[in-house]
């Protein structure tokens, strides 16, 4: 039996720590339900089901990836925003050294110093095997390796 965590059960885990924080302070009404729209939130969804859809790699083309790789002090980066990934990925082939990253149904296309912020190392090999493209590669090993350095970067600072 494996005992690597997925994206969705770090965002079960912590559901369920609030679930017993809320419990212990008295909230008897507390549900595991509310929790995990809370977890969801917290980390760029809308909700519970945004989340499992995305994370789990069930998202088609065009849907919402949700906020997940943004962050406010990101805001101050000069960045690309594009309709689409096509539009994306055809700037991108003119910047190969750029990245390519989701935002709700449209694509950012950010340097290493956007990566950075995020708590990422630009330079980590999973870029490289995404072709610096989030979009691209989504659900593959490298998407989930990224997600899942982007998700402890999420706990760190909270």
């Amino acid at each position: 039996m494996s005992t690597t965590s997925t994206p969705l059960d770090e965002l079960k885990t912590r559901a369920r720590i609030a679930l017993n924080a809320a419990r212990r302070a008295g909230d008897h009404d507390a549900k595991l339900r509310h929790c995990l729209n809370d977890a969801a939130r917290q980390v760029g969804f809308v909700h519970w089901d945004h989340a499992r859809t995305v994370l789990g790699g069930f998202a088609r083309p065009g849907d919402d990836f949700g906020t997940f790789w943004h962050a406010p002090r990101t805001g101050i980066l000069l960045n690309q925003w594009f309709a689409s990934h096509a539009e994306a990925r055809a700037v991108h082939a003119q910047d190969p050294g750029a990245f390519v990253l989701p935002y709700r149904r449209q694509c950012m296309l950010v340097q290493a110093e956007f990566v950075a912020e995020l708590g990422l190392n630009p330079q980590d090999p999973a870029w490289a095997a995404l072709g610096r493209d989030l979009v691209a590669g989504y659900g593959c090993p490298a998407w989930g390796r990224l997600v899942g350095l982007r998700l402890a970067q999420m706990r760190a600072w909270a």
